[in-house]
C-alpha cells in the first residue's frame, strides 16, 4: 500500500472514531414502577345488594377512637329521629366514620360478611345500637347475599336461617329487612320470622322496601316492638341530597314527634350526617337509637 492510500486509511479512521466519541448519547429509558391497588374499601354507590359485589380486601386496622355518644343537654323531650345504617359489615373505614359520631345511631349489620363480627363489636362498644340487616327475597330476583330467608323456604327452614344469621350477629337487639320486597309481603314468611324474634325479645324494624310489606303489621299482631322506616337517605349518592333528605326526616319527626330514617355507609352518607347533626340540633332535633323508637310511631 503506498504512502497516500495509507494516509487516506487513517485519516478515514480517524474521522470514524471522532464521530462515534463525539455523536449525541440517547437518553437513558425510564422504568416506571406500576403499584397494584387494591379494590377501594368504599363503594362510589353501594349496589342494592353489596353482599353480591366484590368486597373490599382492606385489611381491619385498630379502630378509631369513638366520640362518646351524647345527647345535647337542651330539649330533652323534642322530636326525635333515629339514624339507621344499613349494610353494615363491608366498608369498615366509613363505617367506623359512622361509629365516631357523637351522636346515638344504629348500625344495621350484615350476617356473614367479611367485617360483620368486628364492626358489631366496635358499634357496641362505642354505645351504638346495633341490628341484624336480615336478607330477604326480592320480587326482581336479585340476590340479596348471604343468610337470606325465601318464600320457597318451610317455616322450619325459615326459623333455622334467622337463627343462623342472629348466631352472627349476637350483639344485635333487633332485626329489619334487608332488601325483601318479596319476602315482606308473605305472610307466612313474616309470622316465621316474627316467631324467632318473640323467643329472643328483640325488636323488628320494617325498612318498606315494598308498600305491601306486612312486616311491621305482623310484629304488631305478635307482641313484637316495632316500628317502619320513614326515609331513605341515600338513594342517590350525593351529599346535598342525603342533607335534603335528613331535613325531611327532622320535619316528620317535629310534625308527628318522632321519625327513622336508614342509609347505607357512603362516604357522601357519612359527609351528610357530619354536616347536618348540628343544625338539626339546633332545631331542637334530639338523635335516639332505633331501638328507643319501636311501638312509638303507629302507622
Amino acid at each position: 500500500m503506498g504512502p497516500l492510500v495509507s494516509l487516506i486509511v487513517l485519516i478515514l479512521i480517524a474521522a470514524a472514531a471522532g464521530w462515534l466519541l463525539l455523536r449525541p448519547k440517547p437518553h437513558p429509558v425510564l422504568h416506571y414502577v406500576f403499584r397494584t391497588l387494591a379494590p377501594s374499601a368504599e363503594p362510589a354507590a353501594p349496589v342494592a345488594t353489596p353482599a353480591a359485589s366484590p368486597l373490599p380486601t382492606e385489611t381491619p386496622s385498630t379502630a378509631p377512637a369513638a366520640s362518646p355518644t351524647s345527647t345535647p343537654p337542651a330539649n330533652l323531650h323534642g322530636p326525635q329521629l333515629a339514624l339507621i345504617v344499613d349494610d353494615c359489615g363491608q366498608w369498615i373505614a366509613t363505617e367506623r366514620g359512622f361509629v365516631a359520631l357523637g351522636i346515638p345511631l344504629t348500625l344495621s349489620v350484615l350476617p356473614d360478611v367479611p367485617y360483620t363480627s368486628v364492626i358489631a363489636a366496635e358499634a357496641s362498644d362505642a354505645g351504638k345500637g346495633v341490628m341484624l340487616h336480615l336478607p330477604m327475597e326480592t320480587l326482581s330476583g336479585l340476590n340479596p347475599g348471604p343468610g337470606k330467608v325465601t318464600t320457597e323456604m318451610s317455616d322450619a327452614q325459615i326459623v333455622a336461617q334467622v337463627q343462623s344469621d342472629l348466631a352472627d350477629v349476637p350483639l344485635a337487639r333487633g332485626v329489619n329487612n334487608h332488601e325483601g320486597s318479596k319476602a315482606s309481603a308473605d305472610g307466612r314468611v313474616m309470622r316465621a320470622v316474627i316467631g324467632v324474634l318473640a323467643q329472643r325479645n328483640l325488636f323488628f324494624i320494617d325498612s318498606r322496601t315494598n308498600a305491601a310489606s306486612v312486616g311491621e303489621t305482623t310484629a304488631r299482631e305478635m307482641g313484637v316492638p316495632t316500628a317502619g322506616r320513614d326515609v331513605f337517605l341515600d338513594n342517590r349518592a350525593d351529599v346535598a341530597y342525603t342533607e335534603a333528605q335528613l331535613s325531611q326526616a327532622a320535619a316528620i319527626a317535629q310534625r308527628t314527634g318522632s321519625a327513622i330514617a336508614s342509609g347505607h355507609p357512603r362516604p357522601t352518607t357519612l359527609a351528610a350526617v357530619r354536616a347536618m347533626v348540628p343544625r338539626l340540633q339546633a332545631l331542637g332535633i334530639r338523635f335516639v337509637l332505633a331501638q328507643d323508637l319501636v311501638g312509638k310511631n303507629e302507622p
